[in-house]
């Protein structure tokens, strides 16, 4: 259950009552998510036909000298047509509120589910959903580096150490040791550059049959290669649960749909399987790292970094190389 902090029904009214959004009429907890707490909430609207909004407490893992970009970026990319949801400013304009020394933001609520099983459909559109981000953030002025880059891949490698890899997975250690000095030999460094989502999971995206409702949950949200965020988004999505299977007709619409907006550049299109087996990496050793460090009485589910591992492993194989091509 991803509500950390419990507030009283009065806390929560008082709360609301900081917005021109009505009333309170229930909050409900929201189970997903594992950095924040999350409440459903609806009020009686401020023309009293009633509204419903995403309340979301930051408990771990984001400072809140970074929600200014975060909540911005919201605002920037929704009133340029993004299905992204803006922020909710309180009375006073400000982006947020202060509770108890924690962070709280009232986000515009979207329809529509996340899918566990996409179609080629629902990929395409994703695709497109993200090159849209791209273009539409070109001219959005706030700027964050990428805490998730190969420095922090790295960082998290030295502090998983070999020992703690192989009680993972006897054949993790080997894998990272062997790809990540040569991800950092042979990573871009003069390609194209953005504002990225960097975390565009299925969870992370809202739709309605093969419609995108919302792009979702911004909090990696930094400036960094473009195409790297479409890496990203290639191993979240091509692949099952497991990463033991990879789905190549997911793959072409993931890619078709994205570049029916933004179309990949020669170099771009060559640095894919580089910048996928970085991103693959990334969430093997955030995992890794989780793996060994979350307590077992945590709240926090822990995920398998073997599930990433996978992926890596598909990556790096020459014989799968001409899936980007």
């Amino acid at each position: 259950m991803a509500v950390y902090t419990q507030l009283a029904a009065e806390e929560l009214a008082a709360l609301i009552g900081h917005f021109d959004v009505g009333e309170l009429v229930s909050a409900k907890g929201i189970a997903e998510g594992v950095s924040n707490s999350n409440w459903l909430v609806e009020t009686t609207g401020a023309d009293g036909t009633g509204a419903r909004f995403i309340l979301t407490m930051y408990e771990f893992r984001i400072e809140v000298e970074d929600l200014p970009f975060f909540l911005s970026l919201l605002d920037h990319l929704a009133a340029k047509g993004c299905p992204v949801p803006r922020t909710i400013h309180d009375r006073n304009g400000a982006l947020y509120r202060m509770i108890d020394g924690k962070a709280v933001a009232l986000i515009e609520f979207l329809p529509g589910v996340s899918v566990s099983h996409p179609t080629p459909g629902q990929a395409k559109a994703v695709g497109r959903a993200l090159a849209q981000v791209h273009l539409t953030g070109a001219d959005f002025e706030g700027f964050r580096p990428n805490g998730m880059d190969l420095f922090e891949s790295r960082r998290l490698a030295t502090a998983c150490g070999h020992d703690g890899m192989l009680r993972i997975d006897p054949a993790l250690a080997d894998l990272v040791e062997r790809e990540l000095p040569g991800l950092e030999a042979r990573w871009p460094t003069d390609l194209p550059r953005s504002v990225i989502h960097a975390d565009l999971f299925p969870d992370n995206v809202l739709m309605l049959g093969e419609s995108v409702t919302g792009l979702i949950d911004f909090y990696f949200a930094c400036t960094d290669i473009t195409a790297y965020d479409v890496a990203v988004t290639h191993a979240a999505w091509c692949f099952d649960h497991e990463g033991q299977n990879f789905n190549p007709a997911i793959s072409a619409a993931l890619l078709e749909g994205y570049e029916s907006l933004r179309p990949l550049s020669t170099e771009e299109r060559a640095a894919l399987p580089v910048l996928a087996r970085g991103a693959a990496l990334r969430f093997t050793l955030s995992r890794a790292y989780d793996w060994l460090n979350t307590p077992a009485d945590a709240l926090v589910m822990r995920k398998s970094p073997m599930a990433f591992a996978r992926r890596l492993a598909f990556y790096a194989d020459p014989a799968n190389s001409g899936i980007f091509a």
